[in-house]
């Protein structure tokens, strides 16, 4: 019987595929004890299924390697260190020799026990840790019990789930699953994001999903409407194949605009670069007529090591990239590790009790000069090889631009007494992201040659909500009025100073937002590469005058639905662009 299921879209895009229903995978296992002559067999199946896990995480990275969106990337990381965690593994093996268990209780012991503290603190960054610890642990159990036995996912499945982890994505997808359903989550998770980069439809926050939808049941999905269709009727595969045929025209006209201007129907030139953290992003940027690098990542240079990168690594990566790029501007962010981004050197602590809110970004630089100075003796270097700007991430007084400008004007005159080529001017830059530099943006404007919006830390933090705690639902959107005023006036303060202003957090690569960036006085976006051209085409339909002058509208819209509404009569129909 046809049902009709509403969700939130999360990832655009259409499907229609067979239910996998996959229930939670919690790890209940009684207690259980072995015998003593059962040790060593028992310690050898728990290795071999942990090594067994770390082959298929190994396998995972070299297969995507290059193409990996960011995100993915650090996640399939953070789950390598886990399965590393002497910690974990220590405890593993007493518990086995010493006690006598078997490896299944084992593994839940450890869990609770290694989860427990984190719960206590009652805090959203830890719980996260506590979904990745259950990943992993939830992994190694699988592998124990060979379990899975053709249920990770077929050509033409729909994953019918209470969640799923962003580092299963790639490998659903690889897999042939068409679509994702879950019955929690938010459009705001790493999840999400994920989804929208890999082009894999999406529908988040179903109610009762698991408890309408049986194994093999037919579903269509909606990733942009947020419709899940179970045993759909004739109505409904005729709605599929026409927004499966609209689809297509859109990606065809879509690969004609890689090469077009980024120009609105009045004439105006809009600037869409990329955010980057490797070569293969700064390859894909390029080809898809990127105007720049609004934002590239240095962490990966740092993350998956023991040791800090030296000046000439550094140094190479950074002219490899403005080289690539080939006139155009790459903006280069100063090291960001903190929060959900550990490295192995030491680095970043791994103790804070609140690391969203800790020893990150540019507080990280300042406390630790010696980093701050090879990191820029190297950027100074690559900036006489093209057009290179320094970006300075968590800004939140005008005292840490200046100690940036002074050290930069310092190592400049150090490395051309050494011999070393350094543009005349590199311009420096501050990030937008706590709410206290978007307030007091006037005392350091003066300070700083452009200025770029981090959207996604600035929204949790202006909202005080977590974008992964998937309790909060809806209470992190970017589109509060709050959210949209704040932007306004940041966008207004740096125009009337003459300053430059990009966007380069999520808000930037979602095409239905393109109107509203616009209509806030955004010239400049910045996005991952695999929603460039979505944005393109949304923009080169847009009418800039006539958003503008709906602005005010736009601003007295006082709730969430107020600020959709606009968007829906403001977005633009998308032809030939």
């Amino acid at each position: 019987m046809r049902r009709l299921l509403q969700g939130q879209g999360a990832s655009r895009g259409n499907a229609l595929g067979r239910a996998w229903v996959r229930l939670p995978d919690v790890l209940e296992v009684g207690e259980e004890h072995i015998e003593p002559g059962q040790v060593e067999a028992e310690l050898e199946r728990l290795h071999l299924a942990i090594e067994r896990v770390r082959a298929e995480m190994r396998s995972l990275r070299e297969r995507l390697q290059g193409a990996l969106p960011p995100e993915l990337g650090q996640f399939l990381d953070l789950h390598a260190l886990l399965l590393d965690d002497p910690e974990l593994l220590q405890g593993l093996d007493e518990a086995i020799r010493g006690q006598l268990l078997s490896a299944d209780y084992a593994l839940h012991l450890q869990r609770e026990r290694i989860t427990a503290g984190f719960r206590a603190m009652d805090d959203a960054y830890f719980r996260s840790r506590v979904e990745d610890i259950d990943q992993v642990i939830g992994r190694i159990h699988a592998s124990l019990h060979a379990r899975h036995d053709g249920r990770t996912g077929m050509a033409g499945e729909v994953l019918a789930c209470e969640s799923v982890a962003p580092a299963e994505l790639a490998q659903l997808q690889q897999r042939g699953v068409v679509a994702v359903v879950t019955s929690a989550g938010s459009p705001l998770s790493h999840s999400a994001i994920l989804a929208r980069s890999l082009h894999l439809p999406m529908v988040v926050g179903v109610p009762g999903l698991l408890q309408r939808v049986a194994d093999g049941e037919v579903l269509t999905v909606d990733g942009g409407t947020g419709e899940v269709v179970v045993e759909p009727g004739p109505a409904d595969l005729r709605h599929h194949r026409e927004r499966r045929r609209a689809t297509a025209r859109e990606l065809r006209a879509l690969r004609r605009l890689r090469r077009e201007p980024t120009r609105t129907r009045d004439g105006s030139t809009i600037e869409l670069q990329a955010n980057a953290e490797s070569p293969a992003d700064i390859a894909r940027a390029h080809a898809l007529g990127a105007s720049g690098i609004g934002l590239y990542r240095t962490e990966f240079l740092f993350l998956q090591r023991t040791a800090l990168p030296g000046e000439e690594e550094q140094f190479q990566a950074y002219r490899d990239a403005v080289l690539a790029m080939n006139g155009r501007v790459v903006t280069i962010r100063i090291l960001d590790l903190g929060a959900d981004k550990a490295d192995r050197t030491g680095l970043s602590l791994r103790d804070e009790s609140n690391p969203a809110l800790g020893l990150r970004g540019i507080r990280l630089a300042m406390a630790r000069p010696d980093v701050l100075e090879v990191q820029l003796r190297a950027m100074l270097r690559a900036s006489a090889y093209g057009r290179l700007r320094v970006l300075v991430p968590m800004v939140s007084e005008r005292g840490q631009v200046l100690h940036v400008r002074a050290e930069l004007a310092r190592l400049a005159a150090a490395l051309r007494a050494e011999g070393h080529g350094v543009a005349a001017n590199v311009p420096l830059g501050a990030m937008i992201e706590v709410p206290a530099a978007a307030l007091m943006l006037p005392t350091f404007l003066g300070d700083v040659d452009f200025l770029s919006v981090g959207t996604n830390d600035l929204v949790q933090y202006l909202l005080a909500s977590d974008r992964d705690n998937e309790a909060l639902g809806e209470l992190g959107s970017p589109l509060h009025p709050a959210v949209l005023r704040v932007l306004r006036d940041v966008i207004r303060t740096a125009a009337a100073a003459g300053k430059p202003v990009s966007v380069c957090g999520e808000m930037a690569g979602d095409p239905r937002l393109s109107p509203l960036l616009l209509a806030l006085g955004l010239e400049q976006f910045s996005m991952h590469p695999a929603t460039l051209l979505d944005v393109r085409q949304v923009v080169r339909a847009c009418d800039l005058m006539h958003l503008r002058a709906r602005l005010p509208a736009l601003l007295r819209a006082r709730d969430r639905s107020g600020i959709e509404r606009w968007i829906a009569r403001h977005h633009p129909p998308l032809g030939e662009g």
